[in-house]
């Protein structure tokens, strides 16, 4: 089953293609897509992750939090039909 990914980035609504099996996250493909660089998120994710200690809440709060300082907002996942 086919997913889309539609988002605001720099003030513009955005609409993607996304799959469970080649993306890890919805923000992972958008910045592949927009051409983000995510070293800086991957590092300061696996500190949230390593002091949050199964807390998901919190992760997905902080991968909220960056993207939107990356101007990245609005995230909706939807299925293509």
């Amino acid at each position: 089953m086919a997913f889309r990914i539609r988002y605001h980035y720099r003030q513009q609504v955005r609409e993607i293609g996304y799959a469970n099996d080649k993306h890890k996250s919805p923000y992972e493909a958008i910045a592949l897509v927009e051409g983000l660089d995510l070293a800086e998120f991957h590092r300061l994710e696996n500190q949230v992750a390593n002091v949050s200690r199964n807390d998901r809440k919190m992760l997905k709060n902080f991968q909220q939090e960056y993207f939107q300082r990356l101007g990245i907002s609005q995230v909706v996942v939807f299925r293509e039909e």
